[in-house]
């Protein structure tokens, strides 16, 4: 890690949030790169529209074959 070369205000809970995802020894700058790189690795959303609806459907149906009936 090099030096800071820029600095950037947060609130007091932003921080708390940052200090609760610190390892040890690492630096705020530290944990926000891990974070963002986390981020970028995959989103939960990023394959949302990229199936067309006979791809979707056909994922669904297979779920529904392996998954057990719901009670009630």
């Amino acid at each position: 890690m090099g030096t800071a070369d820029k600095q950037i205000r947060v609130s007091e809970t932003v921080k708390r949030k940052i200090e609760r995802y610190r390892q040890e020894g690492e630096s705020y700058n530290d944990v926000l790169e891990r974070l963002l790189v986390e981020e970028d690795d995959g989103d939960f959303y990023d394959g949302f529209g990229r199936w067309s609806d006979e791809e979707a459907e056909s994922v669904r149906e297979g779920r529904l074959d392996i998954l057990p009936p719901l009670k009630g």
